[in-house]
């Protein structure tokens, strides 16, 4: 039988985690496994309720990331873990274009094709007619697959059932060696709550985002414009539902603090998500010109991003270590497992056991 050396030798933590989204429920999972005392909070009555659950369903391979290599390596690396781990939580993509914008992408189509090769990740050129695309230099065939959230929220619920607080928006305060959450102690708090929590200690910046459904054809390639300001239109997990985002203009605001993010999304009103929508339709009309004929509006998608501050794109995970406290900077989902790995490590400085195996 396999036993957790943590519990052989007294070590086991009692640790709170906070947001039940991909990266508080990954990491909940794998403290529980190593046999720590753990607690998950969620301030909503669901899992997966925020970002996680708001968010374009796309199980990033890198190719998002030409000029970040820390996000298009993790990225790269926790996609094969990502398959691995949770073999049926996503779902291959029958077609998934990437194209290099005429004039519009920051990198030429030789530089982008040479920065992927480079990354150990597969692209198959093809041509644009293939796509239906205009306004490009060149067209790949990429590897990606999309998330299955209904699968993946009732798969956590299932496994986290005894271990989650619903409704719960708490409050953390290190005392010692330990810390106060909701007014009860633990040895080590995990804020994976996107910063809304305890701020990452780098300058990030908290973005009210706008995403926009449509109905389309079942089995339409999903189609992602690189580098730059750009667009795209990816499939869900419902057959014939599409979102359709925008680096330019899925953006409603740009925030110092998670309130004021929250303010914007929560304020915003059908003539602001009408502007941005006319927008949105007009740029991915440029280089899919049948874009209107084929797809119809369905309504819009609110959510927040947490970014660090930066020109290179940069959507890599990172782990903070404040005293008891680890803060988490989620990145894509497939990182989820590079955070981990972190978390990880940081319980092994505290208690002096190897988290990272079971003996």
């Amino acid at each position: 039988m396999r036993c957790n050396l943590a519990i052989l030798i007294g070590m086991a933590l009692h640790i709170a985690v906070v947001g039940g989204g991909w990266y508080g429920c990954h990491i909940a999972a794998e403290l529980l496994a190593r046999g720590h005392d753990v607690r998950l909070f969620e301030q909503h009555g669901r899992l997966f309720h925020e970002a996680s659950g708001n968010n374009q369903f796309r199980l990033h391979l890198g190719f998002h990331y030409p000029r970040h290599a820390p996000t298009r390596l993790q990225s790269r690396d926790g996609f094969s873990r990502f398959l691995a781990a949770y073999p049926t939580l996503s779902q291959e993509v029958a077609e998934n274009f990437y194209a290099v914008a005429t004039g519009d992408s920051r990198l030429d189509s030789a530089s982008y094709h040479l920065v992927m090769q480079g990354s150990g990740l597969d692209l198959a050129e093809a041509c644009p007619e293939a796509s239906g695309l205009r306004g490009v230099d060149a067209v790949w065939r990429t590897d990606e697959r999309v998330l299955l959230l209904d699968r993946a929220r009732a798969h956590f619920s299932a496994g986290l059932a005894e271990y989650v607080q619903f409704g719960a928006r708490v409050d953390a305060r290190q005392a010692g060696n330990h810390v106060l959450v909701g007014g009860r102690r633990f040895d080590l708090l995990v804020d994976a709550s996107w910063g809304h929590l305890t701020r990452p200690p780098i300058s990030c910046i908290f973005e009210p985002t706008l995403l926009l459904y449509y109905a389309g054809p079942v089995g339409h390639p999903a189609i992602t414009l690189v580098d730059g300001p750009l667009c795209s239109i990816y499939p869900t997990d419902q057959p014939g539902l599409f979102t359709l985002s925008s680096v330019a203009h899925t953006p409603l605001g740009c925030c110092d603090t998670a309130a004021a993010a929250r303010a914007i999304r929560d304020g915003t009103d059908a003539a602001t998500i009408g502007r941005h929508r006319v927008l949105m339709e007009a740029q991915i009309s440029r280089y899919l010109p049948d874009f209107s004929e084929r797809f119809r509006y369905l309504g819009p998608q609110l959510a927040i991003k947490t970014k660090p501050v930066g020109p290179d794109d940069d959507r890599a995970a990172r782990v903070f270590r404040m005293g008891r406290v680890i803060a988490v900077m989620s990145g894509k989902v497939d990182t989820v497992f590079h955070a981990a790995d972190r978390v990880l490590d940081e319980v092994a400085a505290l208690t002096g056991v190897p988290q990272r195996a079971h003996v």
